[in-house]
């Protein structure tokens, strides 16, 4: 039998290691850095390390498997750790070499996957690319509002279906409307509208330590093929920065194309590979 020896479960009393860790590449490792601050390890959170104080690797094992810095050598010990807490998860995502390392030991123990996605480019907001594409932002962009809530809804529904390919709730949309109401209060969340319709909607799912990363991009779909991505994301990357981060990332999907071409005209560069394999 693999042995698992030194890999244990983290605790509240590891925050501050495990938050020194995902600091070594704050940007790649923001998700896990942002439930460490909002104080979910050892209060419903579970992330198994290897290490004491310094911490040498995580992984964040809640609802989404989530490395943090990986050395191939840990990856078996870090698998067999998974496998054998027989939970069920929603997705494993993160820095693709160790996503995919992870996945490989994994693939056997969980079936095939919803979808596969190795290849999803990690991008930067530059002030000055936007600079050099000339895009102009859309300064209809502004932060949601709480009566925005009743159209924002179906909207991020719409969205989540669309990039997973399952509804987000079953029966009632409460528990899923607080979770967007939560965004909203914080400024998270940053739409435009035409009359009561949302057009296009951005939110910043995770923030921590200077980085804000952006999810749930959608533009309704009476609205695409026009060019409003570029410019909204543009003005979503400059009210973010003025806000909350002075580092915007987001990760695409590669056959994204459409996307693609709007992050980069809105002035986001690439600057790794996320993979994203959902069960």
């Amino acid at each position: 039998m693999l042995r698992t020896s030194g890999v244990r479960t983290l605790s509240a009393a590891d925050v501050d290691d495990a938050r020194a860790l995902c600091d070594l590449d704050r940007v790649h490792n923001v998700f896990v850095a942002a439930r460490l601050d909002e104080g979910l390890l050892g209060a419903g959170g579970v992330a198994f390390g290897l290490g004491g104080s310094p911490l040498r690797s995580m992984v964040w094992a809640s609802a989404n498997v989530v490395p943090v810095n990986l050395a191939s050598e840990d990856v078996a010990r870090y698998a067999s750790r998974l496998r054998r807490g027989k939970r069920r998860f929603a997705s494993l995502f993160g820095p693709a070499d160790q996503t995919l390392a992870l996945w490989n030991h994994l693939r056997g123990s969980f079936g095939e996957p919803m979808s596969y996605r190795p290849e999803q480019p990690l991008m930067l907001a530059s002030r000055s690319a936007r600079e050099k594409t000339g895009v102009t932002p859309d300064r209809r962009v502004r932060p949601a509002r709480r009566d925005d809530l009743d159209a924002l809804v179906p909207a991020a529904a719409a969205m989540f279906t669309e990039e997973i390919g399952y509804r987000p709730y079953v029966g009632s949309d409460a528990v899923y409307r607080a979770g967007i109401a939560r965004l909203v209060e914080q400024g998270r969340t940053y739409v435009v509208t035409e009359g009561d319709e949302i057009v296009f909607k951005a939110d910043v799912g995770s923030l921590a330590s200077g980085v804000a990363q952006i999810q749930g991009v959608w533009v309704a779909p009476s609205h695409r093929g026009r060019g409003l991505a570029a410019p909204c994301m543009a003005a979503v990357a400059d009210l973010v920065e003025q806000a909350h981060a002075d580092t915007v990332s987001l990760y695409v999907n590669d056959y994204n194309l459409p996307a693609l071409r709007a992050y980069l005209t809105a002035g986001f560069e690439r600057v790794g590979t996320f993979a994203t394999v959902i069960l």
